[in-house]
């Protein structure tokens, strides 16, 4: 599926997007987080998975897809991401997505890989916020991106949106961003060091028809 010159301008509108504020509600909710750990010397916040549906946790599924092992296919309709695996299987992990208005969908590859990434709001986003700062230090607790952003590129192009961590446990699942995918803070971490430069992106409205029916997800393999 094409990508229309609006997906591409939205996704320049949110350039390292994200709709975070630095007072996330999510994030207020303490009973997400339970205790800390240690990533490059970046001490963080550990999600409280206890506390998380657990259809939202990664696991293996199985996966029927003409798409290339290795590849990073999106349903945005239910909130999840596939990293498809041989043997008809998939990583699936729980994601948060775009809010109306900021979907998109389409081929993309990620070029670009960032440990910690420092968080720069774009012009539009610090015009609807102006309490935003220019920018906020990776690894600060207080930026949006997490751990591990992947920056989404399509024909050398960046189109502005990624897969990244989050401070909003709560937001998986859900739509709600600026079209950014967001992921736990683990599962960021757990995908960017599975996914090398020019891994290949889908991100589609839905893939029902090649994920498992509900009926077998209590048959799904945790991911350790």
């Amino acid at each position: 599926m094409g990508w229309t010159r609006r997906d591409i301008l939205l996704g320049g509108l949110v350039s390292l997007g994200t709709v975070a504020v630095l007072k996330p509600t999510f994030a207020a909710a303490s009973s997400y987080f339970s205790g800390t750990s240690v990533d490059n010397g970046v001490t963080f916040r550990s999600t409280n998975f206890a506390k998380i549906d657990r259809k939202w946790q990664r696991q293996v599924v199985k996966y029927f897809s003409s798409e290339p092992i290795g590849t990073v296919v999106v349903d945005t309709t239910h909130h999840f991401l596939y990293l498809i695996m041989e043997n008809k299987t998939a990583i699936r992990y729980g994601v948060g997505v775009g809010r109306e208005g900021f979907k998109w969908y389409g081929r993309a590859t990620i070029d670009q890989k960032s440990l910690w990434p420092r968080w720069t709001p774009p012009p539009e986003m610090r015009q609807r916020h102006p309490e935003l700062p220019e920018y906020v230090d990776g690894g600060a607790p207080t930026n949006p991106l997490g751990p591990r952003a992947m920056y989404l590129h399509r024909d050398g192009v960046d189109t502005g949106y990624r897969f990244h961590g989050t401070l909003e446990p709560g937001s998986i699942g859900k739509d709600a961003s600026s079209g950014c995918i967001r992921m736990f803070n683990e599962d960021a971490i757990d995908l960017y060091q599975r996914c090398p430069i020019g891994t290949a992106v889908q991100v589609l409205p839905h893939i029902a028809d090649q994920a498992e029916s509900a009926a077998r997800l209590s048959q799904a393999t945790p991911v350790q």
